[in-house]
């Protein structure tokens, strides 16, 4: 209850090839459209790893690096981060970028990146988050990144991305070659872009844009957020979205059936696009990024004040630069 009042409280301050069975496989058909569609199979999911409350960080290691997105932020770790990623009183994790140093205009603002030690090539996922940070020149995402190859050859899947204003959340591929959405894959979100390959300097992937107005930043935030699930088989890569009120009970009592959930919200089929060769083994990450290649060159046309560089010296502006997580969970 303190972490759905919390996170209220946190954004009313803002303005605006052949099937082959496979545990978790999907059965595929077309539709009477000719849309290619997805029936999950009723699985027996069961849990094998779930972050919450005061061990939450104890299985995320701290991203040190520079950001590759070339953002204007210090990803910090170690005695640095301790008043950026903390555990409240009622177990909500809180991710947040600092919000109280002097940073010149055009500095790098201490921020947070922080990704599980443990990877996994097959799964469900679901991740229930309160709130999530937002705001003129944020960029926050929740995602992950496979190893063991040079990006994007391991393939990477965002769950959560959007920047400045955004209120609609973006959910995209990025892989090597030889990888494409097929057009006709059958979700309840927008169609962006079927081009999963990407590379430096050509790197939108492909995309599904969802269509309600409460799935990123500040209305998200205002129904305390809610629920995203996805799952990563040979198949297909599914993802679906529940807010607050609406969670199925299966996920709630942790045993979680997708073939329940009806169509997913974004949908990534095997018929163009090889799962198991392009997407290996990922690590889940959490981040809160500024300006940089998206929020810095969407900054302007979201109506923003100033520009992006400038923004980074009002330690104001990033007050609700903050995510704020009940619970991830693995299933396999």
């Amino acid at each position: 209850m303190f972490a759905v009042l919390s996170a209220l409280v946190l954004s009313l301050a803002a303005s605006t090839s052949a099937f082959v069975p496979h545990h978790g496989a999907h059965l595929r058909r077309h539709n009477g459209a000719g849309n290619v569609s997805y029936v999950p199979r009723s699985t027996s999911y069961k849990l094998v790893e779930r972050y919450e409350g005061k061990t939450f960080l104890d299985g995320w290691d701290f991203f040190t690096g520079s950001d590759p997105t070339h953002g204007n932020v210090n990803f910090v770790g170690g005695d640095d981060a301790a008043k950026l990623a903390y555990v409240q009183d009622d177990g909500t994790v809180v991710l947040a970028v600092d919000d109280t140093s002097s940073v010149p205009a055009g500095g790098n603002r201490n921020s947070i990146r922080i990704s599980t030690k443990k990877s996994w090539d097959r799964g469900l996922f679901i991740a229930d988050i309160y709130a999530m940070p937002h705001g003129c020149g944020v960029w926050p995402a929740y995602w992950s990144l496979g190893s063991g190859k040079d990006w994007p050859n391991a393939g990477e899947i965002d769950i959560i991305e959007g920047v400045n204003t955004n209120m609609q959340n973006q959910i995209t591929l990025h892989s090597g070659p030889g990888c494409t959405l097929d057009k006709t894959a059958n979700a309840l979100s927008n169609l962006l872009g079927t081009t999963c390959t990407s590379s430096n300097g050509a790197n939108a992937g492909c995309a599904w844009q969802q269509k309600e107005n409460n799935t990123f930043g500040h209305l998200f935030n205002m129904q305390a957020g809610g629920v995203f699930a996805h799952s990563v088989e040979s198949d297909a890569i599914s993802v679906w979205f529940f807010d607050r009120n609406s969670i199925p009970a299966d996920i709630t009592a942790q045993t979680p059936d997708p073939s329940t959930w009806g169509t997913p919200t974004a949908l990534f089929p095997n018929t163009q696009c090889d799962i198991s060769s392009h997407f290996l083994a990922q690590n889940l990450i959490f981040d809160i990024t500024l300006c940089g290649d998206w929020a810095g060159a969407a900054y302007e046309s979201a109506g923003c004040p100033g520009t992006c560089a400038s923004s980074i010296a009002d330690a104001s502006n990033f007050q609700l630069a903050k995510w704020m997580i009940g619970s991830v969970s693995v299933y396999q």
